[in-house]
């Protein structure tokens, strides 16, 4: 067994001030090296899982996501407010939330604004933000905001609906998870390397994939056929077309599988002579640089035979565009199936859901996805409807004092003048009005100037429209039926809101 020799004062701590001459003398302690050095990797492997590598199943986040969310919301950094600079935001994220360096938090950021990562994008960048083939300017240059998309994430994360813990200091907190409305990982994607495992995640479109969760809410027996038709393959922000879904299927039962997609093309005269094939879209993450300088290369040694010029002439605005003009004689659909086989206008998409699911990371086929999402869903309602139940009760205590009290407003008055000290105005405000101890010290503590202004008809109206929000948050919880009914009603809202059309054709 290996071993070696670790001279310490006292096993586990640290001296508080350097050794003093002869202080460690027989003192050496024997370890077991493969043991320290196991304990140590598991320690790195876990930070790094948890810490950094893995989406939460719930919020579809890691935490520097999640962080920057969360501490934009914090800065009133909202879609109806100006844009800031990144470097702002990468710099209260750092400082308060993520000890790590500031080139992590500004790539995480600016992928969450880009949208051709994003199926849905969660910032509203402003400025040169990337593009498949370079990347963007420095968080000096840019500025951005959170997207409208991302208040449905963070939304509600002030009224109890989710747990906070500490950040890396101690001195602030921050949310282990966020409320997330609708079901981003699947929505968005992801990937991420942590030790000894990997995750990708295809994103969706956000309609089907909220047509489905409601399915599965209405119908918890629901097969993966039955799910399918509502979520039938990936849809990829760039377009493209998946060729078969068997693969598909495959990942959405267990988690892993492979399918490909390709370029789409158009295939016309480019000139009064020459045909051309011209993509239009090309595979997620495959830029057209990559590609055109792909195809000269095959072109140059002869590989592919009868191209005559290739033209990039993809621009930000209208999207991808590379013409291949063909030589005469040779035939469009031949070039192209040579184009598919030996360049990236194929290419192959790896699923594999990996994804933390109570702290700890499990591979989850379409139903489990959707269940953790539900399940979250249910819990954040119920905090969130019990926390606004709290609040309007302890404000309808304090709307039934001030009636009591405004019937006769000129006593209130003179009790509080007459009285020595606020201790005696308090016990005299409780024994003639018949008050409580909360609502004594609400109206003590009210400026007489509001108390003279108030209405008893505004009053009454607010005291029955509080009964009214009590009564339906009481029924509310006590029906599991009513919180799956409001879920499928707010996840149709955000559909309504945020919902297009299919990019990604499935093919044959």
């Amino acid at each position: 067994m290996a071993t070696a020799k670790k001279t310490t004062a006292t096993k586990g701590k640290k001296a508080a001030a350097g050794p003093k001459p002869g202080e460690f003398a027989g003192k050496i302690v024997d370890i077991d090296v493969s043991s320290e050095m196991s304990e140590s990797f598991l320690e790195y492997a876990y930070s790094v899982i948890y810490s950094r590598a893995l989406p939460d199943a719930r919020d579809g986040l890691k935490p520097v996501h999640r962080r920057i969310l969360h501490q934009m919301a914090d800065m009133g950094l909202r879609p109806d407010r100006g844009h800031v600079k990144s470097a702002r935001v990468v710099g209260e994220v750092m400082g308060k939330l993520h000890p790590h360096g500031d080139g992590a938090i500004y790539d995480a950021l600016v992928r969450m604004a880009q949208s051709f990562s994003m199926q849905l994008p969660l910032i509203d960048g402003h400025g040169n933000f990337g593009s498949l083939d370079s990347g963007p300017a420095a968080m000096r240059y840019t500025e951005a905001r959170l997207a409208s998309a991302a208040l449905a994430m963070v939304a509600e994360s002030d009224e109890n609906t989710v747990d906070f813990g500490p950040n890396y200091d101690g001195q602030l907190s921050e949310p282990l998870v966020l409320p997330a409305a609708y079901p981003n990982l699947l929505v968005n994607g992801g990937s991420g390397i942590a030790v000894g495992m990997a995750t990708n995640m295809a994103p969706h479109n956000l309609g089907e994939v909220i047509a489905a969760t409601k399915f599965l809410i209405d119908n918890p027996k629901a097969t993966l056929n039955q799910l399918m038709k509502h979520i039938q393959a990936p849809d990829f922000p760039t377009g493209g077309e998946i060729v078969g879904i068997e693969g598909v299927r495959e990942a959405y039962a267990t988690g892993k599988g492979s399918f490909k997609v390709r370029a789409t093309v158009e295939i016309s005269k480019v000139t009064s002579r020459k045909m051309g094939i011209i993509i239009k879209e090309l595979p997620f993450n495959i830029g057209p640089e990559k590609v055109v300088e792909r195809i000269a290369d095959l072109a140059k040694a002869k590989k592919i035979q009868g191209i005559s010029d290739i033209i990039d002439l993809t621009d930000g605005q209208t999207g991808t565009n590379v013409v291949i003009e063909l030589k005469n004689g040779f035939e469009p659909e031949d070039v192209l199936e040579k184009l598919y086989k030996l360049t990236p206008m194929e290419d192959a998409f790896a699923i594999n859901a990996v994804a933390l699911v109570k702290g700890r990371p499990q591979t989850l086929g379409l139903k489990e996805l959707l269940q953790v999402f539900i399940d979250h869903r249910i819990e954040v309602v119920t905090r969130r409807s019990e926390f606004r139940k709290a609040k309007a009760t302890a404000r309808l205590l304090m709307v039934d004092g001030l009636l009591k009290a405004i019937i006769d407003i000129d006593k209130v008055i003179k009790i509080i003048r007459g009285s020595e000290d606020a201790t005696a105005a308090k016990a005299s405000l409780i024994k003639d009005f018949k008050l409580n101890d909360e609502q004594a010290t609400y109206i003590l503590d009210m400026p007489l100037r509001r108390l003279t202004k108030m209405s008893k008809l505004e009053l009454e109206s607010e005291q029955k429209e509080l009964k009214k929000i009590i009564a339906d948050l009481t029924a509310l919880l006590k029906s599991d039926e009513n919180i799956r009914a409001l879920i499928s009603t707010e996840l149709t809202a955000v559909a309504k809101s945020y919902a297009t059309p299919r990019r990604t054709r499935i093919g044959e």
